[in-house]
């Protein structure tokens, strides 16, 4: 282990990989208030050892729909194919949204259902797909709805397989109605919600507890497959249900 700033051995997660796909409104190079507070816990994963892909979904064309390739559902062309190739191989997966009307992006919300169009497949424990990756939010915006936007996307997240370990959300909200956003410079240089211990603790928890849940699920070979698999309960397993019926 190495020695952080405090003098404090610090773990060393080289191996682990984390993809970062931010739902933001704003095609690049145009500056991301969402992307600038997920640099926050890029950085904080670089410097432990991990590699990192990082994605504005705007960018791409992703389209919509709920299975893995919309091409073969009429559409003439979609990229998600090869970035779900990105998001299976990593071992962590932090999703970043801003605010818009108090929910999540429409970005946010394709990107949620194109990772749902792979519900239908198993690992090689018969398990969901994401079964043993951690998951992750970040979340900015001018009004109310952090939150709500943390709870939809980290439920939609579980629901999938994702492991979520605690304090898995990073916010900064700004004062209700137009104003400056994240990352935003002051008259001063600084910049907007740079100095807001709540934001920064809670990103520095999240890049954290992603990496020390990614790492276990990882040295544990993932989650037990008892109980779980899709595949055993298909082929007539039923975990000692207590309804006769299911036996």
């Amino acid at each position: 282990m190495a020695i952080d700033a405090d003098g404090i051995r610090k773990p060393d997660y080289s191996g682990l990989k984390a993809v970062f796909i931010n739902c933001t409104l704003t095609p690049s190079p145009a500056f991301s208030h969402t992307g600038c507070l997920m640099d926050i816990v890029i950085a904080i994963m670089q410097d432990a050892g991990v590699t990192t892909e990082y994605l504005r979904s705007v960018d791409h064309a992703i389209a919509p729909g709920v299975y893995p390739d919309m091409t073969e559902h009429g559409f003439a062309t979609d990229d998600w194919p090869a970035i779900s190739e990105k998001v299976m191989e990593a071992e962590i997966l932090v999703i970043g949204t801003p605010i818009w009307l108090g929910d999540v992006s429409s970005e946010c919300r394709k990107v949620i259902e194109r990772l749902y169009a792979h519900s239908g497949e198993t690992n090689d424990k018969g398990q969901y797909i994401f079964y043993g990756k951690a998951g992750g939010v970040v979340v900015t915006g001018n009004e109310d709805g952090v939150k709500h936007c943390a709870m939809s996307t980290l439920y939609s997240l579980g629901h999938m397989g994702y492991t979520i370990p605690p304090q898995a959300d990073a916010g900064w909200i700004g004062p209700i109605g137009p104003g400056p956003s994240y990352g935003d410079k002051k008259d001063d240089g600084s910049r907007v919600g740079f100095d807001s211990d709540f934001t920064q603790r809670n990103a520095t928890f999240l890049a954290w507890n992603l990496m020390h849940s990614a790492h276990m699920l990882n040295q544990a070979g993932g989650i037990p497959g008892y109980g779980n698999s899709r595949e055993a309960w298909d082929d007539g397993s039923r975990y000692n249900h207590p309804n006769p019926e299911y036996r």
